[in-house]
């Protein structure tokens, strides 16, 4: 299994558990971070979204499709920027950026992998 294989495969088991733990008991992912709980549900939406991504990248590591990995290293890369301004410009707590730092880690991990793989 390549490195960029286990990046994905590992980032697939966070997406998963913070899914889970999102629909279950957004609590315990918000308050450590002091995101307020939020009564309309809509946490709970983007954990079952957070889950869902999370089992598409179990089938990319599944049947290692290297042109979702490449995907996804943008995309983290953009989660990372989105969070970034979104707690700079006060629309949302600075903790926010700290989820985007996580997949910042995943997609330089990720990147890393491609590249070694391609030497």
């Amino acid at each position: 299994m390549s490195q960029a294989t286990t990046s994905i495969r590992v980032f697939a088991v966070y997406l998963v558990i913070l899914g889970a733990t999102l629909v279950a008991a957004p609590d315990l992912v918000l308050a450590p971070f002091g995101i307020p709980h939020s009564p309309e549900g809509w946490i709970r939406v983007i954990g079952v979204l957070a889950a869902v991504l999370g089992l598409y990248y179990f089938v990319a590591a599944r049947f290692e499709l290297v042109p979702f990995y490449r995907a996804t290293v943008f995309g983290r890369i953009f989660v990372f920027l989105s969070f970034g301004a979104l707690a700079l410009f006060g629309f949302a707590p600075t903790s926010l950026a700290l989820f985007g730092t996580v997949d910042l880690a995943g997609a330089v991990w990720t990147a890393a992998g491609l590249r070694a793989a391609a030497r």
